[in-house]
């Protein structure tokens, strides 16, 4: 897909700008709000004042400083998350879905397998086990998250696997893997991007949920354990909104820009929105042009 289109779409360049800028904001963390974000600053629960934008948690840590270093490892997690789910999605549907047979049956009960097991309960269960870390839970993430997708390029390697092109690879002489990776991948770039935002938003959200319930490296600073520690510390019943409501904004709102992002994709990549799209176009030229070519007639006093 053209970057291009993506930016002239006002939907897709709203997403792109708000994701950017968490982005650029936790890349930037030293510089926006430098400082040991673990740092006890003052007394906890204080409003936002001059000294401190956030305020201060319940522990006495500056909430503006743990929002912005705590992008830093949220976003690490949904990035990695997709990115090792996808590529697991991709390597297991697109195999089952060319090599069909016996190599589809046993890979589709593996997709299956994955697909009833309760995503939260196993998610609670490897967390708990397993030592905490990031790596940890992005493997935990991925591991949950990969069948979904999987089951979708499958289906379109089904789908791909009858056209003209892919025939005429065969006849060629070019092997299983050079048909399935050259031929037939680049014409699943887009469902593809658009599985790696779902993916993305997922393994943000479910990290932050994870580390909400206490289950990973509670030291870390993320969206997750600001959360985590604003709840602990009674932050809620206190009435210190602040200490929660900026990392929740942040989740919501990263989550909400990758959102428009995937659905100014499918508004330019959908053949049935872009259609519509063209007929309300033309509708409004047409309706123009009529209201144009209407001669002004003064009404009679």
């Amino acid at each position: 897909m053209d970057f291009r289109l993506l930016l002239r779409n006002p939907i897709g360049r709203i997403g792109i700008i708000v994701v950017l800028f968490f982005v650029v904001a936790s890349l930037g963390a030293p510089v926006i709000a430098p400082g040991d974000p673990s740092e006890f600053v003052g007394d906890p629960n204080q409003p936002p004042s001059s000294e401190h934008i956030f305020g201060t948690d319940p522990q006495g840590k500056d909430v503006f400083r743990q929002t912005v270093w705590g992008g830093r490892i949220s976003l690490a997690i949904g990035f990695g998350t997709a990115i090792l789910a996808i590529t697991v999605a991709i390597l297991i549907g697109m195999t089952a879905g060319f090599f069909g047979g016996l190599v589809d049956n046993l890979l589709t009960l593996l997709m299956n397998l994955f697909l009833v097991i309760p995503g939260l309960p196993l998610l609670i269960l490897l967390a708990a086990y397993l030592a905490p870390s990031t790596s940890t839970v992005i493997g935990t993430l991925a591991l949950t998250g990969w069948a979904f997708h999987a089951r979708i390029f499958r289906s379109m390697v089904l789908s791909l696997r009858e056209k003209d092109f892919v025939a005429a690879s065969i006849v060629s002489g070019e092997g299983n893997f050079t048909i399935l990776f050259q031929q037939i991948l680049p014409n699943m770039i887009n469902i593809i991007v658009g599985s790696f935002i779902g993916s993305l938003i997922y393994g943000i959200g479910a990290a932050t949920a994870l580390s909400f319930l206490g289950l990973t490296e509670m030291t870390d600073v993320t969206w997750g354990t600001n959360l985590f520690w604003a709840q602990n510390g009674g932050a809620l019943f206190s009435g210190a909104w602040w200490a929660f409501v900026p990392s929740g904004i942040c989740v919501a709102l990263t989550a909400f820009g990758l959102s428009l992002i995937n659905y100014g994709m499918d508004e330019i990549t959908n053949p049935r929105l872009r259609a519509e799209r063209e007929l309300a176009k033309v509708v409004k030229n047409a309706a123009l042009r009529r209201v144009r070519a209407t001669p002004f007639v003064p009404r009679a006093h």
